[in-house]
């Protein structure tokens, strides 16, 4: 094979070209940003040669290369691969070639993992989601003993706590809420009397509307009803609001002040959701019973004063109470879901994101497994 030798003078770099279709490159010096362009320029004249079907790079005569360098013999192979040119790397020092695996694309992207890990089984998914659970039920128990503490201090020393707060807090959770709460009620009892009364007047038991409307909101529905709009709202409105100030640095600063992050931020909420949750409840069930009553007369022929009695025969003392305590546990709950993940926030805004989707979800989830234990509960307690 006949060669010819170009040489670029001061550049440091020796370039030998062969010819008859099988062209070989010889780099020899040290390859680098400075003596780049010329390199450049010689091995593309090369590539353009008509006759070139196959390039050899040789590097046995390098003596140093650079990230440029590098990234130039990468582009080489690329740019002889896209003109389907054969392209090989000869005599590739460790030194080079690990300089040259390093600026691949596909070093940027994660491989596989160690040799026999396969993707998780069943049961490693099973056991990851144990570890996880066990460890959020401990950071939940621990975040829940010491804001009883803290409760119990307080209502030893009202003065503590912010009653300002507190009442700021229950605009938000209350009277913010009243009306889109009103509307569920309202609809829901409606729909409850409405579905009812066509079995009911079946057996000509038109009357007994207005008990199941009434016994249905007041012991279930209505604690419910009121819990769900509660920690959809006010819920995530308070773990996002700890949750930027945790990001922000702020719940720092309070330390650093030598205020309580418990005492200041979380005791006030809490104590809010505890007073008003009852009374929403409780408005819940009116505006329920509200509903029923528009079916009750305008669909089944009952009077005003029918109805009323009817309501007030089906309800007892035992149904409201129950129905009262529901929603002070519902309360503490989702106020207190709230505050431990606004509090357990590390990172940036997509952390404030997740914690407020958690303490939706885990509030719902405790919701209806309280609402469960009463359910059971209540069945077998009277007086």
């Amino acid at each position: 094979m006949k060669s010819s030798r170009e040489e670029g003078e001061g550049k440091g770099v020796t370039i030998g070209v062969g010819g008859q279709g099988e062209a070989r490159l010889f780099l020899s010096g040290r390859l680098s940003l400075e003596n780049l362009r010329y390199v450049a320029e010689q091995t593309h004249r090369l590539l353009e040669r008509p006759l070139v079907k196959s390039l050899a790079v040789d590097l046995k005569g390098l003596e140093g290369i650079d990230s440029a360098g590098g990234l130039f013999l990468l582009r080489m192979e690329e740019e002889a691969r896209s003109r389907s040119i054969s392209f090989e790397r000869l005599n590739v020092s460790l030194r080079v070639q690990g300089i040259i695996d390093l600026l691949r694309p596909s070093a940027a992207l994660p491989g596989p993992g160690p040799s026999g890990e396969g993707p998780a089984g069943f049961f490693q998914g099973v056991g990851k989601a144990g570890i996880t659970f066990l460890s959020d039920f401990s950071q939940c128990m621990t975040f829940g003993g010491a804001m009883l503490a803290e409760a119990l201090h307080c209502m030893a020393h009202p003065t503590l706590v912010r009653w300002k707060d507190v009442l700021l807090s229950m605009k938000k959770i209350g009277v913010d809420g009243l009306p889109i709460l009103a509307l569920i009620s309202f609809l829901m009892g409606l729909i409850i009397a409405f579905m009812s009364s066509l079995q009911l007047k079946q057996f000509g038991a038109n009357m007994y509307v207005a008990s199941l409307v009434a016994l249905a909101m007041v012991r279930e529905l209505g604690p419910i009803i009121t819990a769900i709009l509660v920690a959809g709202r006010s819920g995530s409105a308070i773990a996002a609001e700890i949750g930027a100030m945790r990001v922000n640095e702020e719940v720092d600063a309070l330390v650093t002040m030598g205020f309580d992050p418990l005492r200041f931020l979380a005791v006030p909420k809490v104590v809010a959701a505890v007073v008003v949750v009852p009374l929403l409840t409780f408005f819940s069930d009116l505006c329920a019973i509200g509903g029923g009553m528009v079916v009750g007369i305008f669909g089944l022929g009952l009077t005003f004063l029918t109805y009323t009695s009817l309501t007030s025969w089906a309800l007892t003392v035992f149904d409201v109470v129950a129905g009262v305590v529901k929603s002070l546990v519902f309360a503490v709950l989702i106020a207190g879901i709230g505050c431990q993940r606004g509090f357990g926030v590390r990172g940036g805004a997509e952390a404030v994101g997740n914690a407020t989707t958690s303490a939706v979800v885990a509030g719902l989830f405790l919701i209806i497994v309280t609402d469960s234990i009463f359910a059971l509960v209540l069945n077998y307690v009277r007086w």
